[in-house]
């Protein structure tokens, strides 16, 4: 989880809808152990100082039968660079090849950049489930 350890409280509430900074064993498993059918996952990648680096990550997983849940995170000082966008594009991709039908997402009303990504990318907001959130649909 070294890209958590680059991303600011900010970023990271607007992830998680809560702050955090440490994950459990079991809360880490969850995250790098996908199968790509219920749980498909991308890392967005940089090359930097000689190496690889993980500079941004988009999810969806699937929960009722053909409608999966999308989040995204990208470290802070790579966002608004397109990387939201670019992860959000391939995960749509991926999804319409496995046949899914419906694309959901939760995002904390004060995270204008990503409402933007979700807005321009032709999902539509649909009734909110918890205060404080916009939630937005795309069907595929």
């Amino acid at each position: 989880m070294a890209a958590v350890a680059q991303t600011g409280s900010q970023s990271i509430q607007r992830r998680f809808f809560t702050p955090r900074r440490n994950f459990s064993e079991s809360e880490t498993s969850y995250f790098v152990d996908v199968d790509f059918v219920k749980h498909v996952a991308l890392i967005a990648v940089i090359e930097a100082d000689g190496g690889d680096r993980i500079v941004g990550g988009g999810r969806y997983i699937v929960g009722q039968p053909a409608e999966a849940e999308l989040a995204f995170m990208v470290v802070d000082q790579h966002q608004g660079r397109g990387i939201g966008k670019a992860l959000l594009r391939h995960l749509i991709a991926i999804a319409r090849h496995d046949g899914l039908r419906e694309l959901n997402a939760d995002v904390l009303a004060d995270n204008t950049a990503m409402l933007k990504v979700f807005e321009r990318s032709g999902f539509q907001v649909g009734p909110s489930r918890e205060p404080g959130t916009r939630h937005f649909t795309f069907q595929l």
